[in-house]
């Protein structure tokens, strides 16, 4: 079996694959303060949960965006898995051929939605992840990977308001029945939820404007894909366990 970490500024998602069967996958809150030993404890317990030894694990791949969390999965690897993980960044091979000016500042996350798109899908697409920040990946006709977009995620834009608008509550992410809100917080859930839409299909057209590519397929994966993706007809495919896909075909490159 083998192990994949997806390290976000939110989760932390983990993927057991058996070749390239996804058997169990698990999305953890990321904790920056936790140790090597409570990670390692909390992972152990969702394994046994699912029939799984630490033993069963073969090798590890990790991506993560959280700088100060790489060294701590690392060492918990190390110490419980007893495997020294595979890290996605400079010097791994990926087979994506980087159209950014310095290949160095795309987030190992892109890097893995990117691949694992090119994999699964016929370019020219582009790979829309609702994390913490919204990433837009543009990928042309021969699989090149050209840059792409960056705003404020769903949760990020929701808490400004709640803490820069002193009459304003924190609110759910809910879709609300009518764009027209009756009170405070539908009217809240209405412009985030129904905006954010506008957001994505806005910046999509201007994509295929950019691109020259009026068939351009449009991926959406995340935590939130799912409920951007139902008020918009831009997204073609949501697909949540994209970036565990990448990982995995990333590993076996890498073997």
């Amino acid at each position: 079996m083998m192990l994949a970490v997806d390290i976000g500024n939110t989760n932390i998602v983990l993927g057991i694959y058996r070749k390239r069967e996804l058997l169990h996958h698990f999305r953890l809150s990321t904790a920056r303060q936790s140790t090597v030993d409570e990670y390692g404890v909390l992972i152990h317990n969702l394994f046994q949960m699912s029939n799984i030894s630490f033993k069963d694990v073969e090798g590890v791949i990790i991506s993560s965006v959280v700088p100060p969390l790489v060294q701590v999965i690392v060492e918990m690897c190390v110490k419980y898995i007893g495997k020294d993980p595979l890290l996605v960044g400079p010097g791994i091979k990926t087979g994506l051929n980087l159209r950014y000016e310095n290949p160095r500042e795309v987030g190992a996350d892109r890097i893995v939605n990117a691949v694992a798109a090119i994999e699964e899908y016929k370019c020219p697409l582009v790979v829309v992840d609702f994390g913490t920040a919204t990433t837009f990946d543009c990928i042309d006709a021969g699989a090149n990977y050209l840059g792409g977009a960056i705003v404020p995620g769903l949760v990020i834009s929701t808490e400004a308001l709640y803490q820069r608008a002193s009459k304003l509550p924190r609110i759910e992410l809910e879709k609300p029945k009518k764009v027209i809100g009756r009170n405070t917080v539908h009217a809240m859930q209405a412009g985030i939820i129904f905006g954010y839409a506008g957001q994505v299909e806005g910046i999509v057209r201007r994509i295929k404007q950019e691109m020259n590519a009026p068939v351009l397929k449009v991926i959406a994966t995340g935590g939130l894909a799912t409920l951007i993706a139902g008020e918009t007809d831009c997204i073609d495919e949501v697909n949540p366990m994209l970036t565990l896909e990448g990982l995995r075909i990333i590993y076996d490159r890498n073997q």
